[in-house]
């Protein structure tokens, strides 16, 4: 590994997102601790079926996933969303002057003589533009749906960063009533806990039964025997012990608790808490314009957005349980090359970067959605009917396919 002091400007920017021999992909490594400190339990996120997404290696080491990659994508792509403007009608985001701030009004709702909406953001869609959300709003789809097929059948990705920029910035597959282009993601994230124990816990929930008189608890249990009545334990009306997580597999093995069985305590982290960043290079000189100038323009525009996205300090609070801080040690940037070793890189300053994007965005805020009157057309409203459509059309796809 060699190290080079590199400072990146528009120059280096069009080098890496345009030159075919250049570097396959930027990689961040940091460490992160527990804010109890090393050694410390955290949780990790829990999946059906399964509890822990933990893997055992060969030599018995055992990594936990503390957070996925679509996780992380989740929590990077909001950083891009406005958060309001101060008394003087500035915006408190500078990160949201970036992107189109389009949101979907869900409904429209009044209590005690006062309207209220219920909005959701194009930045907080689990599917991004290819969300079911934004299948079932027509005035938006008028730009979504023309920029799949620009993307889809000409390989023009220009319609598409001008109105989800970040659909392609951490993937989108248009796979419900569209197109089925799919886009891999350019800013990959994930989060892994090195050399891990699992833990247990177990709990105890005294309610007021013991107290009731002998008359209150005979006519509860016979409520409790009618027909579809909720059981006392359920309703909080009797002790319940909280020890085992599921009843698949047996709870107890040769006369004691079976691991398997046990309510997951979280993971005691003997090794390192890493986050590793990809910002996939590759991936980035596959999308182009119309023409050479836009495909520079989109590129540049794009690995921008990433560097500020994978830049980010993003608040580590993950889920219960799971506390997260950056480590003191420096954050470790790689640039790595198609072959030979990669070469260590500083990148600047956010600042930098963010004036950098300020400029790479111009030729695409120009091109933001607008009405027929040349006005923003940032806000689109859900409609219930074709959202009925799409599980219509579902129904007669899986008819047709039996």
């Amino acid at each position: 590994m060699s190290t080079n002091d590199i400072t990146i400007t528009n120059e280096l920017l069009d080098q890496w997102a345009t030159n075919p021999n250049g570097p396959v992909a930027l990689h961040l490594k940091q460490k992160l601790l527990p804010v109890e400190g090393e050694g410390g339990v955290i949780f990790p996120p829990t999946y059906a079926d399964i509890g822990y997404n933990i893997d055992t290696l060969s030599d018995g080491t055992k990594v936990a996933t503390i957070d996925s990659v679509g996780s992380q994508a989740n929590r990077m792509e909001p950083m891009f969303k406005s958060t309001g403007k101060d008394d003087k009608g500035k915006e408190l985001n500078p990160l949201a002057a970036l992107v189109p701030q389009i949101e979907i009004i869900l409904s429209v709702k009044e209590k005690d003589g006062e309207k209220y909406e219920r909005r959701q953001s194009l930045l907080d869609l689990a599917h991004r533009s290819a969300d079911a959300v934004v299948k079932a709003t027509p005035e938006l789809r008028k730009f979504i749906d023309p920029a799949f097929v620009a993307l889809n059948r000409h390989g023009n990705a220009e319609p598409l960063c001008a109105v989800a920029p970040t659909s392609l910035l951490f993937g989108v597959w248009d796979s419900r009533d569209g197109t089925g282009e799919k886009r891999p993601r350019l800013v990959r994230s994930v989060i892994r806990a090195w050399d891990v124990d699992v833990l247990h816990s177990a709990a105890q929930f005294n309610s007021v039964w013991k107290v009731l008189g002998d008359e209150d608890q005979e006519a509860l249990k016979e409520e409790e025997k009618k027909k579809g009545k909720t059981k006392l334990s359920v309703a909080g009306l009797a002790d319940a012990p909280s020890t085992f997580r599921t009843d698949k597999v047996a709870q107890f093995v040769n006369g004691a608790p079976n691991p398997e069985a046990r309510v997951l305590g979280g993971v005691l982290t003997k090794g390192a808490i890493e986050r590793n960043v990809t910002i996939n290079l590759v991936a980035l000189r596959t999308l182009h314009g119309a023409n050479d100038k836009e495909t520079k323009q989109i590129r540049k525009y794009l690995l921008s957005l990433a560097l500020l996205a994978a830049t980010a300090e993003l608040d580590l609070f993950l889920r219960e349980g799971c506390l997260l801080r950056y480590a003191n040690d420096a954050d470790v940037w790689m640039q790595v090359p198609r072959r030979g070793e990669p070469i260590q890189v500083t990148v600047p300053a956010r600042d930098v970067l963010m004036g950098l994007a300020i400029e790479a965005v111009k030729p695409f805020a120009a091109k933001w959605p607008k009405d027929e009157k040349g006005q923003p057309a940032l806000e689109h409203k859900f409609d219930i009917k074709k959202a009925r459509e799409l599980l219509s059309k579902k129904a007669e796809e899986e008819a047709a396919a039996s």
